[in-house]
This record gives C-alpha cells, structure tokens and sequence, in this order.
C-alpha cells in the first residue's frame, strides 16, 4: 500500500504543481517512487483542467524538472486515501482544516515550510500568480528547501510501515 502526499494551494496552477513536480523527483532519487504516491490539488475549481501556469512550467523545466499536470479541486472525501496533506499557505491550512471530516484527518495536514528548519517563522509559500517571473523562482527555492525535511518524514514513515 502506497503512501500518499497531497500538495494544496489555492488553484493549483502555481504553487501545489510546483512543490509535487519537486517532491515527486526526490522521492524518485530516493527510491521511494514505488512506495510513495505525490499528488496535488486545489482548495477552489476556478483552474479544474487546466495545465500549470506558464511561468510555472518555465521555471520547472528550466531546474529540471518535469511538468505535466492538469489542476483539479481538492475534495473532502480524499483525506480517507491520503496519508499527508500539505498546504502551501496559512490560508490553505485553515480551508483545508474546515474541510477535514475527521480529527485524525486534520492532523494529517501540514505546512510545507515547517519542513525547512531556516524557514523561520513566516511558513507561507506566497503566491507567485499576480507578480513576476521571479516570483516563481523564488517559490521554487522554498519549495526546495523543504523538499529534504519533507522527505525525512515521509521515508521515515514509509519504512515504519514496512517494520
């Protein structure tokens, strides 16, 4: 049974794409793509079929990362198959906390940046769409530097399934 990480920002055009693009290849250069399931969505449906931005899919190609996506809308039924939920932004945090139906599932969400130890104290990935192309990139550092954190937990989890 596959572990499965879900990404959540606010269309999923931008920020969720672009943390699953990222997270998906470290699991892979881990090993773990057999065992871990990386997806993302989100909280509203203004995107649903639609690719990534543009300035999302340049930036990612641009680092090497591979971008093929089509947005979609978080649904409240998912928590049930997911093992890690996480939000791109305090917002998305306290939607996602709405939606869940359970307590166990609420707890099952997260922050990405509470996996980077010098993220300080501001978590939020901020949202690239209305700015630049800078914008993106700066969201991509973010997105990397929790990358290794995030993965920590999840192999850690993984393997305490298999014991």
């Amino acid at each position: 049974m596959s572990y499965r990480v879900c990404f959540v920002c606010t269309g999923n055009i931008c920020r969720s794409p672009m943390a699953e693009s990222v997270f998906r290849a470290r699991v892979a250069d881990a090993g773990l793509d057999e065992q871990v399931e990386v997806d993302s969505a989100g909280t509203g449906g203004w995107h649903e079929g639609d690719g990534a931005d543009e300035r999302t899919v340049s930036v990612l190609e641009a680092n090497g990362y591979a971008s093929d996506h089509t947005a979609r809308r978080f649904r409240a039924s998912w928590f049930a198959h997911l093992d890690l939920v996480i939000a791109l932004d305090a917002g998305h945090l306290a939607d996602l906390r709405r939606m869940a139906p359970t307590r166990e599932d609420a707890e099952k969400i997260r922050l990405l940046r509470s996996y980077d130890p010098a993220a300080g104290e501001d978590l939020d990935v901020p949202d690239p769409y209305y700015g630049q192309r800078d914008g993106f990139e700066d969201c991509l550092e973010m997105v990397e530097a929790a990358s290794p954190g995030l993965l920590a937990a999840v192999r850690a989890q993984v393997e305490g399934r298999a014991a």
